[in-house]
């Protein structure tokens, strides 16, 4: 008993002095919570030190011209979340979310902010631009999903991206016009910036791809394909892209196998199954149109072959390779002239090459020879004909034109024996026959005449009559002129 009243009124001290602790935890709390929330005390640093208001929208400021978006946003929402009435920080984060084209966000912002500050011209300009960018990217899209690009292109460079120059949306939907214009570099260019800010964008990622793809990079493209999967295995449109891709690589390589193996009707199957793919793959398709045309060539396909190197012409002008084939195949759909044409265009570009100037040298024979008399036409018998086809063919078309059987169209007659007397004078003298058809000049034949009659006319000249007995005999005797 004694003990404890001798400790009692050191167990009074101890609990006054724990009391008297308590309080003062409790004031210097108080305390800092009432600076913490006063407008000038907004946020934490890196290090978790406070800043005041001047110093936080300075960061900010710092932090949106280096494009550090997230990190502006993250101090605006601390602030915001420290005094609700700081309408400054409002301001700052309707703009931020204005730029990303964060719309419906910034304008609650904006409104808040001039819930606080009524009729501020400069925020009331502001939610403005951001109607207009929001109108601007709605008509953008639009005119993109109905083909017209240009003018979609127009509402994204000179108003949105003018109003909100970091929205992503906006920012990708001017890749994808870039691309449909054709202007891949571009769209690699564009793309490069997104991937700069995030470099696991999956739409950029699959975009920029399809840029290298139509350039014909295809192992850049593969490669950006690879990068999207592996971050989502799933992506519908990077699967798509891949695989595509890895098909079209496919067949290429099966065309140019069969070609190697001497398989030709294969290899242009697979070229053609290689062309349906994409037939917008330009950069890639011109070669598989030239593969095509050599193959058919070789075929003897002579209007597939013409098909394909025009194909190959209508995207590169320029291609020698193309011109050469395309001669060739004209030779085979008998146009010496086209043929002569396509041969000396590609000869000028590629004059040292033998196999063109072998070729222009067959065309140039064959217009030659296109010209002059078809004597097997014109007895109406085929170049493989017998003396004996010939002899019966003769007969029966100088019995059918002789003039003393067309005295109304005796002019027309005649000339119709003469042209029949030459072409029978030729084919069925055997050498003569054989010179003719090497494709020999007429003008080195007997005669001034060449080929044909050497000067021989058989209504002779001076009224001189001649007499023509067929072997045999015509029916009812000889025909006297």
């Amino acid at each position: 008993m004694i003990n404890l009243l001798t400790f009692a009124p050191s167990i009074d001290m101890v609990a006054w002095r724990g009391f008297v602790f308590t309080v003062f935890i409790l004031h210097f709390v108080f305390a800092c919570q009432f600076l913490l929330l006063q407008p000038l005390v907004s946020a934490q640093d890196a290090d978790g030190k406070f800043v005041n208001a001047a110093e936080l929208l300075e960061r900010i400021s710092k932090n949106i011209k280096v494009k550090r978006y997230s990190e502006a946003l993250d101090d605006l929402n601390a602030a915001i979340e420290a005094d609700s009435s700081l309408s400054e920080a409002y301001w700052h984060r309707a703009s931020v979310l204005r730029q990303l084209c964060r719309f419906d966000e910034s304008e609650r912002d904006y409104k808040k902010y001039l819930e606080l500050k009524p009729g501020n011209l400069a925020a009331e300009k502001e939610l403005s631009q951001l109607h207009q960018a929001q109108s601007a990217l709605e008509s953008a899209s639009s005119l993109f999903d109905s083909g017209d690009f240009k003018k979609s292109r127009e509402y994204v460079d000179k108003i949105v991206l003018v109003f909100s120059p970091a929205c992503l949306k906006a920012k990708l939907l001017k890749v994808k016009l870039l691309l449909a214009s054709k202007d891949y570099s571009g769209a690699i260019s564009e793309t490069g910036y997104i991937l700069k800010e995030d470099e696991n964008d999956l739409e950029a990622l699959l975009l920029r791809g399809r840029g290298y793809y139509y350039l014909a990079d295809h192992d850049v493209a593969l490669r950006h394909y690879q990068k999207g999967l592996r971050l989502d295995p799933e992506h519908s449109g990077l699967k798509k892209a891949y695989f595509g891709l890895k098909n079209l690589l496919k067949k290429t390589k099966s065309a140019e196998d069969n070609i190697d193996k001497g398989k030709l009707r294969l290899a242009a199957e697979d070229y053609k199954a290689a062309l349906v793919l994409d037939p917008d793959h330009v950069a890639h398709n011109v070669h598989l149109h030239l593969g095509l045309c050599k193959v058919s060539v070789k075929l003897s396909r002579g209007k597939d072959a013409l098909n394909s190197c025009t194909e190959a012409l209508n995207i590169d002008e320029e291609l020698t390779e193309a011109l050469y084939q395309r001669g060739e195949a004209k030779l085979l759909t008998e146009d010496w002239e086209g043929a002569v044409e396509d041969l000396k265009a590609a000869a000028q570009k590629l004059p040292q090459d033998m196999n063109i100037r072998e070729a222009l040298m067959r065309a140039e024979k064959a217009l030659k020879l296109s010209k002059r008399k078809d004597w097997y036409k014109v007895l109406g018998v085929s170049k493989t004909a017998s003396i004996a086809d010939i002899k019966r063919a003769y007969k029966k078309l100088a019995l059918q034109w002789h003039p003393d059987k067309n005295t109304e169209n005796r002019d027309e007659a005649e000339n119709k024996f003469r042209e029949i007397a030459a072409a029978y004078e030729v084919l069925a003298d055997d050498d003569k026959r054989a010179r003719y058809d090497r494709g020999e000049d007429e003008e080195t034949g007997p005669g001034p005449g060449g080929f044909g009659f050497g000067g021989f006319d058989p209504f002779g000249g001076g009224g001189q009559q001649f007499t023509f007995h067929f072997e045999g005999g015509f029916p009812g005797g000889g025909f006297h002129f």
